[in-house]
């Protein structure tokens, strides 16, 4: 370290704080947390808190992340990094991308359910959805006979050939998914990206000011994270009548191989809420899927509890139905999903990798009943009992199979 001895002054750069900004940031979103209009318990609260520490350690991840130059996969949402209404069923990865420069993506396609790929125009806001401008799934690859595939995105030019995907201008970030229908036997694939003008150089190193840009910019991507997504639910879902669920519905935001459909609930321990909807065919949605979610529209804790379940997790009936059965009181059933304790929340499920648009003969009809009921009310009662043993099983699956594909 030089030193100016006559100054008595070191080249320490300045002592300012970097992290001011930030500090406030979480200190109003603690804020924003406490003051939802759905907080009523102090489940509610704790919820709200854990949400706000995942929320944290995203945006600090995804500022990060925010290199165009060399770009890799970041992901930001997972079991510990909670946001929209995760799916319990997917692996997301997104990098950020420009519209004037050429990306290589490179895989192995793994033995999931679905893979796909969609490019954004920008992030979610608390006043609009950012506009889908490119989306498609691994039927659009060429895989090669070991499972490897290449695409290349970038602007439009006459000679790209097969395997180049045009960006249109104002693209922003690559999104994929990698989508798990049988937790315990498909297996997740590969993939990477890399600018192709700058793969094998090496970034410059990061001035202190610009460090200190990168805490501001995550304290005011974590409040617009906590912002958009409490008022996302009142844009999609709670217009709805309540213990409904809507038609199959291609999904906002432009997912085009997913329909959804989509309800929110409200239920005494007493009550269940019976949903049937009929066992997909797997030439037509290869994935199935449903799910709970609180009211920070987020998943439930789907490690240790049944709070989802997909086509090939859930018993389906005889006649070709899968009954999920929606309450706080254990009715002995396989296709139980837990409430865990929230009167509340939102219903969610998916189809994807789809060879045709879904009518309402494809999706849910749902029923509120007497949990004392089901015996004489749910068809194929008998069929669905499990022991206690049986659903202890299914636990230690669920958390033996998100512990093998999904990190901390």
């Amino acid at each position: 370290m030089a030193i100016d001895s006559a100054a008595g002054k070191t080249d320490r750069p300045d002592t300012g704080s970097a992290t001011r900004s930030f500090a406030e940031a979480i200190a109003e979103a603690e804020r924003i947390i406490r003051a939802a209009p759905h907080v009523k318990t102090d489940q509610d609260l704790a919820e709200g808190l854990d949400y706000l520490a995942g929320s944290i350690k995203a945006s600090l991840h995804m500022v990060q992340a925010y290199q165009h130059e060399h770009p890799y996969f970041a992901s930001s949402t997972g079991p510990y990094t909670k946001l929209g209404l995760d799916n319990p069923d997917t692996l997301y990865f997104h990098a950020y991308i420009r519209d004037d420069a050429e990306y290589v993506v490179t895989g192995r396609r793994g033995t999931t359910a679905d893979l796909s790929f969609q490019i954004m125009n920008g992030d979610y806001s608390p006043t609009q959805s950012p506009d889908s401008l490119t989306a498609f799934d691994d039927r659009e690859l060429a895989i090669a006979g070991d499972g490897t595939f290449q695409l290349r995105f970038g602007p439009p030019r006459p000679d790209a050939g097969p395997g180049y995907v045009a960006v249109a201008p104002g693209s922003a970030m690559l999104i994929v998914r990698e989508v798990f229908s049988d937790w315990e036997n498909e297996r997740p694939g590969e993939i990477r990206i890399h600018r192709a003008d700058t793969l094998g150089t090496s970034p410059p190193p990061v001035p202190s000011d610009r460090m200190a840009r990168r805490y501001e910019v995550a304290g005011k991507m974590l409040l617009a994270r906590l912002r958009t997504f409490l008022a996302f639910p009142e844009w999609h879902y709670l217009q709805l009548p309540v213990n409904t669920l809507t038609e199959p519905r291609p999904t906002p935001g432009g997912l085009a191989t997913q329909f959804s459909s989509v309800g929110h609930y409200d239920l005494d321990d007493d009550e269940v809420m019976v949903i049937t909807a009929p066992a997909a065919d797997r030439e037509v949605a290869p994935y199935q899927g449903f799910q709970l979610g609180s009211m920070w529209y987020v998943s439930l804790d789907y490690i240790n509890h049944q709070t989802s379940l997909t086509a090939d997790q859930a018993r389906v009936d005889d006649d070709g139905m899968i009954r999920y059965v929606v309450g706080e009181r254990d009715p002995g059933l396989a296709n139980w999903i837990e409430r865990t304790g929230h009167r509340r929340g939102y219903l969610q499920f998916r189809w994807q990798r789809l060879t045709r648009a879904l009518g309402a003969e494809d999706g849910p009809s749902f029923e509120v009943m007497p949990f004392d009921e089901l015996p004489r009310r749910l068809p194929h009662y008998e069929r669905q009992r499990v022991t206690e043993r049986e659903w202890k099983e299914r636990i230690t699956a669920r958390q033996v199979a998100v512990a093998r594909r999904m990190l901390g």
